[in-house]
């Protein structure tokens, strides 16, 4: 007795959407529901910004055009990008050594409690500290024009989410598996490897995707006290203070595409190194 292959068009779209670097047509859809709302919006934010600052004749130094803003970051093309080159340096250098000492942090608290009971009121002390009062004392440590005091500031906003979305990761973990690596009689390498790293990952990738936006707010934070006159904060103020303030909005937009781009490289990373959890499965399914 012989069956013929199924017809049904759907049974073959399901599976072909699971191939690996294959893009079908629902898998196109799926896309396009996900991003076009938000383009959308974004476009209607920029008519009906247009709109009212023609209708009720806002002056610039009050809401500046959008029109007149994309004309200026057209003429400063050349001159944001090379500020926002040295920002995003600052930024990034900043994020990673705050991640990297976060999560050392977090590996040391979790692994011995009473550390734990002494270094977590300092990270609470630490992130504390208003951006405003840390910037000008490490302008002071490293150098005015120094690309390290800005990335401390980072590294100080950023270690205190990374240490402790890691901590919880590491130590909330379901005690049905701790019981079973115990029955199997797996040493405490594995455990940490099997067990509790990949029940940690999730917090650290939620942490990190948080930091990635406040590292770019930070190190533009910090240019405001004094650095590079090719940066996006110092460039900012200065053009307040000219009253250019659709040259100030061009960097604005420089910077929120640097926080768009450390995210989403952030987002590609979380995919890399957990492709098996359940909510990066459940985002492709939508």
């Amino acid at each position: 007795m012989t069956t013929e292959p199924h017809s049904d068009p759907d049974v073959y779209s399901a599976f072909e959407g699971d191939l690996p670097g294959t893009v079908t047509p629902s898998a196109l859809r799926r896309r396009l529901r996900r991003y076009v709302p938000a383009l959308v919006l974004a476009f209607l934010v920029l008519v009906v910004w247009e709109l009212v600052v023609r209708v009720f004749d806002i002056e610039e130094f009050i809401l500046a055009k959008p029109t007149e803003i994309y004309s200026t970051f057209l003429d400063e093309f050349d001159t944001v990008v090379e500020a926002g080159w040295t920002t995003v340096r600052e930024a990034l250098l900043g994020l990673a050594l705050g991640t990297v000492f976060g999560v050392l942090a977090a590996v040391a608290t979790a692994r011995w409690a009473g550390l734990r009971e002494g270094l977590l009121p300092f990270a609470v002390a630490a992130n504390s500290i208003p951006i405003l009062a840390l910037a000008p004392i490490a302008n002071q440590w490293f150098g005015l024009t120094s690309i390290t005091a800005k990335a401390a500031v980072v590294s100080v906003i950023v270690f205190f989410p990374v240490m402790i979305n890691t901590v919880r990761g590491l130590t909330e973990v379901d005690p049905g598996e701790l019981e079973l690596m115990r029955a199997i009689a797996a040493p405490p390498r594995e455990v940490v490897r099997r067990v509790r790293i990949p029940n940690a990952l999730p917090y650290f990738f939620s942490a990190l995707k948080v930091a990635a936006a406040l590292a770019v707010i930070g190190a533009i934070v910090a240019e405001y006290f004094g650095g590079r006159t090719a940066s996006l904060g110092f460039y900012i103020t200065q053009q307040a203070g000219a009253f250019k303030f659709a040259e100030a909005w061009s960097a604005i937009i420089v910077g929120s595409f640097l926080g768009i781009a450390i995210y989403g490289s952030v987002l590609l990373l979380e995919r890399w190194a957990m492709p098996w959890h359940v909510s990066l499965r459940t985002a492709d399914d939508r």
